[in-house]
């Protein structure tokens, strides 16, 4: 009797959390439904907006608590947020969290902890992207683990920078060398931070270490008091995912492959192509700014204190907003957006390429490495291509205005300024939405049916001006000679 009760009562447990189980995920489909994106997407939005109930415990109850409580609350939410999104999965991050922290142990300070470090992390995601990979763009653990694979690599780097004699390191290798030997917790408290654990932002062991060692807060001895930088950070995301969530159910990639839009004008399918390679950057912008918010409320945002006495929270920005709406230059739109990733390749990539002793082409392994590092598809290799040739023929133009006396006095006309404004930002969005397409389209023969329907015009636009820039240079700079005589 008792064994046939037990059994009944194990029988309705069962059953009744398969039920909460399934009326969870129902309500999460629905909802998800509601607001025209994936229930993955919500569960994304969810475990980032999570962050901030976390930040405020963590600020009041583990601030100036223990080390080894910091790293196990980091480790136990950032699992659990994991798990949340990706279910049992999340063994691909742990099984490259613990294999890292084995080779620091084992091969330490060495050239080969290096590159085994870079050879197995991104074979690891690369192999991820390749067993994983769809036609579209899906919310799996290969997302997080990108973040995560850049988080190791820099890692070892500056654990390797830490046996060197500081004098052979420049300034910033000093500042993110690594002089102890970080244990496994520390580690996996450091990977899987839960403000930045999704999707980012970088930053370094030593910063981390700061944060858990009660160093970073305007406030010595007290808990930052960043809510207010905080909160302004989140409100601007929110303006951001609200926007987007309104503007993208009208504006999307799928309209750029169907009939209507090739049966359109040139002139709408330019205009469409603009417009959309705004918005769709939009959530990006959004998560970023909602997930600097977190790390500033925990005080890993804190950059020290400006020449007034202000704290400047900035260290975790991955978006200068105003910069990326108002600036019309490719260059700007590059320095504003996704801030520490390319800090990150810049710190620990282009600049190690120095003994290539050719900036170009350390800036085109720099761009195919991202390229890779995003996925396999063909789109990103498009698109970083295209940035590549952009800032080539954007630095080009520049230094020609600059030169030429004539362009120069056309330039400098102050009536004429917000037209060349507005010429210069049609351009600007235009192309970004021409690179935008490859990249978010994915696969060859999407991306190119609408690169086709455009006729090609960020390629020829750009490779015609490639090379004729430098026949325009000679005919409108003088040469040094002339200016000599002039002055």
């Amino acid at each position: 009797m008792a064994s046939a009760a037990e059994g009944d009562v194990g029988a309705a447990a069962e059953l009744a959390t398969v039920l909460r189980c399934g009326f969870q995920n129902l309500s999460l489909n629905k909802l998800a439904t509601s607001l025209g994106a994936s229930e993955q997407a919500l569960r994304l939005i969810i475990s980032i907006f999570l962050g901030y109930p976390l930040a405020l415990f963590y600020r009041h109850y583990l601030f100036y608590k223990d080390s080894y409580l910091i790293h196990l609350f980091h480790t136990f939410t950032g699992l659990s947020i994991a798990y949340y999104n990706f279910g049992i999965q999340l063994y691909h991050s742990l099984l490259c969290v613990v294999l890292q922290f084995l080779i620091l142990r084992l091969m330490g300070r060495t050239i080969t902890a290096i590159l085994t470090t870079f050879c197995f992390q991104m074979a690891y995601l690369l192999a991820g992207y390749y067993y994983t990979a769809t036609g579209n763009y899906d919310i799996k653990w290969t997302m997080p683990h990108c973040v995560l694979t850049l988080k190791l690599i820099g890692l070892v780097i500056d654990y390797y920078d830490g046996g060197k004699d500081q004098k052979s390191l420049s300034s910033e290798q000093q500042k993110y060398a690594i002089r102890g030997v970080p244990s496994l917790l520390e580690v996996a408290g450091f990977s899987y931070f839960y403000g930045a654990f999704l999707v980012g932002p970088q930053f370094s062991m030593n910063h981390y270490m700061k944060l858990v060692q009660g160093q970073l807060t305007d406030l010595p001895g007290k808990i930052p008091n960043s809510a207010v930088p905080a909160l302004k950070r989140l409100s601007l995301g929110l303006v951001y995912l609200v926007g987007y969530t309104l503007l993208s159910q009208h504006i999307t990639e799928d309209y750029l492959l169907t009939d209507d839009y090739e049966n359109r004008s040139f002139w709408f399918r330019c205009l469409y192509m603009l417009v959309w390679g705004k918005v769709v950057l939009y959530k990006y912008v959004a998560c970023w700014l909602v997930t600097e918010g977190v790390c500033i409320l925990t005080g890993l945002g804190f950059h020290g204190l400006d020449e007034l006495g202000r704290a400047k929270w900035d260290t975790c920005a991955n978006m200068k907003v105003w910069l990326f709406e108002t600036d019309p230059r490719f260059t700007g739109t590059i320095a504003s957006f996704n801030i520490n990733t390319n800090a990150w390749v810049a710190r620990y990539f282009f600049k190690r390429l120095k003994f290539l002793g050719n900036k170009q082409l350390s800036q085109g392994l720099s761009l195919l490495f991202l390229s890779l590092w995003h996925g396999l598809h063909s789109g990103y290799l498009v698109c970083f291509q295209m940035e590549f040739l952009i800032v080539i023929v954007e630095r080009q133009a520049a230094s020609l205005i600059q030169d030429s006396p004539a362009l120069s006095s056309l330039a400098s006309i102050r009536v004429l300024q917000p037209l060349y404004y507005l010429v210069q930002q049609t351009i600007h969005w235009l192309f970004m939405g021409y690179s935008m397409t490859a990249f978010c389209l994915f696969t060859w023969d999407k991306w190119l049916k609408v690169y086709k329907s455009v006729y090609f015009l960020g390629h020829v636009f750009f490779l015609s001006l490639l090379f004729t820039l430098p026949y325009v240079r000679k005919a409108v700079v003088p040469r040094k000679e002339k200016l000599k005589k002039m002055e």
